[in-house]
């Protein structure tokens, strides 16, 4: 791994500087330290109306995770804890699990059970929590370097996670404790070449397609998508297609629409964003037009979208920009309309997240360290600050569980 690339990386937030619509057509081992065990240019349309609806809205306060860097200079001291209220979105701070090493992203099992962190480190490993106690099941090497993403596939027995500095992804096993086993597979991103720019690959994220059929490898470094069939029975690994961005897009994060059949995909270095088709029988994306962040001409690095549960809106999380573009999503999730921008009250948003019901959205921003909290109006899509944002150091991921 490059240490430029993997500096790039993490603190690419100091090197920053402080609309059309395209219809688709054709996107050390560093656990714990002591582990135990615009205008719209096309006819406007309605907003799609996805088959997936909203969760319903908990009662009483809620929990949420924080991520962070802890080898940073006033970094967090590992995964901090705090809880929400669902009503007004004031956060109230909790206690920290401290000896977890850089938990810069989480990720939650199925079960609701288990929390995951992976550890961004050079000698990337993935950590499980269990939440009941907050008592750390173990952690394990990643076999790369400076994991950036994990997620649980949907029968709740594997670990997906994506190495950033040498362009990897690895698949643990779940035990029906959470406990995480010893790693099933390793692919490295070896073909096509970097795109320009970039010195080698870098796994920016691995996600499982929400029929459960296939999971998707978004690498930055290779302008690709990789498609891969796990082996449920092994943990192992198949690839089965690949689908390219335009040179030099840097695809950072794809969001599924709640229908299925289509995905947003982030391009960083490039300040973009795509349509995806996703062919659930193959496997393949097909990646559409180039469209605006809304972002302007200046210095910005889209992070990731956020789609409503209902899949009429979708949410972009804008770097540089320091604001939150907001969609329509229209066609059955096969076009996005810009609508607005909005500020996002803090600094450098590197991760954003909707609460399970919808009607809450949270924004990490890593340079101001804080969370920033809005009201979603469920109808109209539109975002309203939620009061002060909550301070946290160096906030790279919030996770409302």
């Amino acid at each position: 791994m490059g240490r430029g690339d993997w500096s790039r990386r993490r603190f690419v937030g100091a090197l920053a500087g402080t609309a059309t619509v395209t219809v688709l057509s054709s996107c050390d081992d560093a656990g714990p330290e002591a582990a135990r065990s615009p205008r719209s240019v096309a006819p406007e349309a309605g907003p799609s109306t996805a088959t997936t609806a909203p969760s319903p809205t908990p009662s009483g306060p809620r929990p949420l995770a924080l991520g962070t860097y802890t080898s940073v200079e006033d970094g967090g001291t590992g995964i901090a804890f705090a809880t929400y209220d669902t009503a007004t979105g004031e956060v109230t701070r909790g206690g920290t699990l401290t000896g977890v090493g850089d938990p810069s992203y989480l990720a939650l099992h199925p079960d609701g059970r288990t929390l995951y962190a992976v550890n961004e480190r050079e000698k990337g490993a993935v950590t499980a929590v269990r939440l009941s106690d907050r008592e750390v099941l173990g952690s394990r090497s990643t076999g790369g370097g400076a994991p950036c993403h994990l997620s649980v596939h949907p029968g709740g027995r594997w670990l997906l996670s994506a190495n950033y500095g040498d362009g990897s992804v690895a698949v643990h096993p779940l035990d029906a404790s959470g406990a995480i086993g010893e790693r099933a597979d390793l692919v490295t991103h070896s073909t096509p070449e970097p795109g320009p720019g970039q010195e080698g690959p870098h796994a920016h994220q691995f996600v499982t397609s929400p029929d459960g059929r296939h999971l998707l490898a978004v690498d930055l470094g290779t302008d690709t998508v990789y498609t891969y069939r796990l082996d449920e029975r092994t943990g192992r690994l198949t690839q089965v297609a690949q689908a390219h961005t335009r040179p030099g897009a840097g695809p950072r994060h794809l969001t599924f629409h709640p229908g299925g059949r289509y995905a947003y995909l982030a391009n960083e270095v490039d300040n973009t964003v795509a349509v995806c088709a996703y062919d659930a029988d193959t496997g393949r994306l097909t990646i559409g037009g180039a469209q605006s962040t809304g972002t302007g001409s200046g210095t910005s690095y889209p992070a990731q979208f956020a789609v409503t549960p209902d899949g009429r809106y979708a949410y972009l999380a804008n770097r540089g920009h320091n604001s939150l573009t907001r969609y329509a999503v229209e066609a059955d999730g096969a076009r996005l309309r810009l609508l607005d921008t909005v500020p996002v009250a803090g600094d450098f948003p590197r991760q954003i997240a909707l609460s399970p019901d919808g009607t809450l959205l949270f924004a990490a921003n890593q340079r101001s360290g804080t969370v920033s909290v809005f009201r979603v109006d469920t109808g109209s899509g539109r975002l309203r600050l939620a009061g002060r944002p909550f301070a946290s150091p160096v906030a790279v991921c919030a996770l409302p569980l």
